[in-house]
């Protein structure tokens, strides 16, 4: 037999409405009765129709999200948490993945969404023509990436807050070589290695740190290229007795290039990363922990808002907090290192 809306209500004990507003991502549901009832609907293999949904509200019930890597960690958590919101109010994803300039511009020119989707969740950073080809489909846009920007509601972090924090860490400490593994090679328009990048400059100034060119390489943002810059900058005339890697991914890729030349953290060099990565807790790395599925789970919830109350003003930017995570890869530099 078919399983109804009241059928779920009636084994959750709450209303229709609750369950509607629950699994559609409306507001005015706690988190702990949200759950509950998504739960119930899943047991009960519940799933909303579909056909009289669209003929009554005139959606098509999908959701359009474009990526620039979908196999990197950070793209891949905020996708997944995404991806559960909507699948709980009955929404499909529709996904893009443009990881080449020749895809991107593809999308970008014949919008294939178009009349497909209900909204578009980007997790690139688009250009002013690219924007004005996202606002130009009528629909709500939301983004976990970059600033705010006119017609989105943006969900992120404050990148160069979080980034000095990491380097403030490794100067009081007492760290004065401090390197950076930053992200130079990343997907087109990312702003995360400037604003990362300048608050590294930024605080090594603060702290009357000259500038060493020679302590910055590129680490891709993958654990492989962490591990080719930290091979370069272990390669250094004078090399770091800390470093600050703009991903986990990356410090993790470095704390296996020091290994690799039987050094010691944090006794011979410190490590500190940026995100709090599901593996950081597990190598032990002192990092900055940002929400990232939280932010995925917010810009969904609020897109699904925006269409369930398209007269309200949407949000044009909500930021997520940031903390500084202490493990056991930084401590204070050796004597016998290189100052």
């Amino acid at each position: 037999m078919t399983v109804s809306i009241t059928d779920v209500a009636r084994a959750a004990g709450v209303s229709a409405s609750t369950v509607s507003r629950a699994l559609r991502g409306q507001p005015g549901v706690s988190d702990e009765v949200r759950a509950q009832i998504t739960a119930v609907a899943g047991r009960l293999g519940y799933t909303a129709s579909r056909s009289a949904s669209s003929l009554a509200s005139g959606r098509t019930f999908t959701i359009g999200v474009v990526v620039p890597y979908v196999g990197r960690w950070f793209f891949g958590t905020v996708l997944d948490a995404a991806e559960k919101v909507f699948s709980a109010a009955g929404y499909d994803v529709l996904l893009y993945n443009l990881g080449s300039p020749e895809t991107r511009k593809r999308f970008f020119t014949k919008l294939p969404v178009r009349k497909r989707v209900d909204a578009v969740l980007s997790l690139l950073i688009p250009d002013e023509e690219e924007s004005a080809a996202l606002r130009s489909l009528g629909v709500p846009l939301a983004s976990t990436v970059g600033g705010a920007r006119p017609g989105f509601t943006v969900v992120g972090i404050d990148d160069r807050i979080g980034a000095e924090s990491a380097v403030r860490h490794l100067v009081n400490l007492g760290h004065r070589r401090i390197g950076m593994i930053a992200g130079a090679s990343g997907p087109l328009h990312w702003t995360t290695p400037v604003e990362r990048r300048q608050a590294y400059l930024d605080v090594l100034a603060e702290a009357g740190i000259e500038h060493d060119p020679a302590l910055e390489a590129d680490g891709d943002y993958t654990v492989e290229g962490g591990e080719r810059a930290m091979t370069e900058l272990l390669a250094a005339a004078r090399p770091p007795t800390a470093v600050f890697a703009q991903s986990d991914e990356m410090a993790m890729g470095a704390l296996r290039a020091l290994r690799r030349h039987r050094l010691k953290v944090p006794d011979d060099v410190s490590v500190i990363g940026f995100d709090d990565h599901e593996l950081a807790d597990v190598v032990g790395l002192t990092t900055i922990a940002q929400p990232v599925t939280g932010q995925g789970t917010e810009a969904a919830r609020l897109l699904l808002r925006q269409l369930d109350e398209p007269a309200a003003e949407p949000p044009g930017h909500v930021q997520m907090p940031i903390r500084l995570v202490l493990r056991e890869t930084t401590a204070p530099p050796s004597p016998r290192g290189p100052q």
